[in-house]
C-alpha cells in the first residue's frame, strides 16, 4: 500500500514524515525528488537555465531557488513551464523509488500530491492540517520569506478546503509538538490494522 502524505507550506508535512521513518516506513518525499532532478547538468536544469536563462543560476551553477521562486510565483505562465520541466520526471524518479520499498506500506510524501496528479499513486491519502495563519508564521520564520511571497505560495497550492476533502486521514499539527510521535504511532497501528 501507498499512502500519500500532504498538506500547505509549513504545516508541518515533515515533522510527521520523519516519525513515520523512524517507526521503519519507507518515505518517498517529492521535494527531495524534485531537488535531485534540478542539479546541475540533469535534463530539467537545461530546461530551466535554457528557459529562465543564466539569471537563475548561482555561482556554483546550482539554480537560484530564491530568485526563481520570485519568477514562478509572480507569473501563473513561467509557473507552469517550470512544472512542464520537472513534474514528469520527478514522478519517474517517485516511481522508481517507491518500487524500491520494502516496509509494511509506503509514504509518498508531496506538497502537490493532488494538484500533480501523484495522488493516482497512492491508496490513501493523510492530510496534515494547519490554519493559514500558522502556515504564514511557520514559513516566514522557517525560510526568511516576507508574508507576501508565503501568501503567493498558498495560493498556488490547492485550497485547504479541497485538500481537506481528499483526505483519508487528517493530522492536525496545530496541536503541542510533544503530542505528534503518540499521534503518528496510533495512526500507524491503524494504518497496519487496515492491511491485515
Amino acid at each position: 500500500m501507498i499512502i500519500g502524505l500532504t498538506g500547505g507550506i509549513g504545516s508541518g508535512k515533515t515533522a510527521v514524515s520523519d516519525r513515520f521513518k523512524a517507526l521503519g516506513i519507507h518515505v518517498v518525499d517529492a521535494d527531495v525528488v524534485a531537488r535531485f532532478v534540478v542539479e546541475p547538468k540533469q535534463p530539467a536544469w537545461h530546461d530551466i537555465v535554457d528557459f529562465f536563462g543564466a539569471e537563475v543560476l548561482l555561482a556554483d551553477q546550482t539554480l537560484n531557488r530564491a530568485w526563481l521562486r520570485e519568477q514562478v510565483f509572480a507569473d501563473t505562465s513561467k509557473r507552469k513551464q517550470l512544472e512542464q520541466f520537472t513534474h514528469p520526471r520527478i514522478r519517474d524518479e517517485i516511481i522508481r523509488d517507491l518500487a524500491s520499498s520494502q516496509s509494511a506500506y509506503t509514504l509518498l510524501v508531496s506538497p502537490l500530491l493532488i494538484e500533480s496528479q501523484q495522488a493516482s499513486l497512492v491508496n490513501k491519502i493523510i492530510v496534515v492540517d494547519v490554519a493559514e495563519s500558522v502556515q504564514i508564521e511557520r514559513t516566514c520564520a522557517r525560510d526568511n520569506n516576507d508574508e507576501a511571497q508565503v501568501k503567493r505560495i498558498i495560493a498556488a497550492q490547492l485550497p485547504r478546503a479541497e485538500r481537506l476533502a481528499k483526505a483519508d486521514w487528517v493530522i492536525d499539527n496545530s496541536q503541542p509538538l510533544s503530542t505528534l510521535d503518540d499521534r503518528v504511532a496510533s495512526l500507524h497501528q491503524d494504518i497496519l490494522t487496515l492491511l491485515n
